[in-house]
């Protein structure tokens, strides 16, 4: 900065104004300053800012996957967000590992991040209540959150519930549920909300077919099971805990021969990108991917701007059911 500052004909404070006060300062002399910056390849030590002032100038944002397609949409909401306050993102994968999500959380104290973001392996980690209690602004993201945080989600049971009775209009009485952990709460929710819709329907039956992860593999294993079912216990539908498990059903169907939804109807759960673009497009419920990441963000940058006048909000959006060709009615 003082090479800066000689160059230019001005004060190292001034150097200062036009890095970090920009408006303080006349465009005649702004322009000069920053003359001198190209010239010389100045490029500032914000590691030493941050130390001085005690803060950052970055978010960061525990994702529980960051292979599904969802929180990717997700974080665009969030990198929306961030940009338009000036402020870097750090994305973080957990895994689904609840001792990767732990790790993170440490490290990312010890970085003095503005604040933290989370989709939670399991949303009561005591890392996350201590943190926020420590003065780090955190928002729980696709998980519901007591009155002591902040929270954006969507109602999983209202989804589950929306899918399962979907397949029973369309006359299926024996549906499975593909999705696991149950552990995570988005599972467990989706998973309630498509009981409560079989126990609506007398006669109906929900199959529970936990999985090891959320993804593609899993989905094609559980189509392995399936169709190894004698036919008169084979489920006629499944409800899929997202959208990769969908798609490995749907793939492993097609390689068995099994038609779709002749043979087994699908839904899926989040509505990604390829739910439309696959062989067979699939009926899936419908999250606002980047709204629930934009929203989720603005609560924590509001608490970071005036965090004793900030109330904590819990908000909740409606799922919507998108419905394609893996469903349609059955004839009886």
């Amino acid at each position: 900065m003082k090479d800066v500052a000689l160059r230019a004909g001005v004060s190292l404070g001034t150097v200062s104004n036009v890095l970090n006060r920009p408006e303080l300062v006349s465009e005649r002399t702004r322009q000069r300053v920053q003359a001198a910056i190209a010239e010389l390849g100045f490029v500032r030590n914000e590691s030493a800012r941050q130390l001085r002032g005690g803060g950052s100038r970055t978010l960061a944002y525990v994702v529980l996957d960051t292979s599904n397609p969802f929180f990717t949409d997700v974080a665009e909401g969030v990198q929306e967000a961030a940009d338009g306050a000036g402020l870097a993102l750090f994305l973080c994968n957990s895994a689904e590992s609840a001792g990767r999500q732990a790790s993170f959380l440490d490290l990312l104290e010890q970085q003095r991040v503005e604040g933290v973001l989370i989709t939670p392996v399991d949303v009561a980690d005591p890392r996350i209540g201590a943190l926020a209690g420590r003065g780090t602004p955190v928002v729980i993201v696709d998980r519901g959150a007591g009155p002591d945080g902040c929270s954006v989600a969507v109602d999983d049971v209202l989804g589950g519930d929306l899918a399962v009775t979907h397949l029973l209009e369309t006359g299926h009485q024996r549906i499975a549920f593909v999705g696991g952990p149950r552990a995570i709460g988005q599972v467990a929710d989706r998973i309630t909300g498509a009981e409560k819709a079989v126990a609506r329907s007398p006669g109906a039956e929900l199959v529970i077919m936990e999985t090891a992860a959320l993804n593609v593999a899993e989905g094609r294993r559980a189509g392995e099971r399936i169709a190894g079912m004698p036919a008169v216990r084979r489920p006629t539908a499944a409800f899929c805990a997202n959208d990769l498990l969908a798609l490995g059903l749907l793939q492993q169907m097609v390689r068995l021969g099994l038609r779709v939804p002749d043979d087994l109807a699908i839904v899926g759960y989040d509505d990604i990108e390829f739910a439309e673009a696959a062989a067979v497009p699939l009926t899936s419920v419908s999250q606002p991917r980047q709204l629930l990441g934009r929203t989720a963000a603005e609560l924590l940058l509001e608490e970071r701007r005036a965090p004793d006048d900030h109330q904590h909000q819990q908000v909740v959006f409606a799922p919507e059911l998108v419905v394609r060709a893996s469903t349609r009615l059955r004839q009886r």
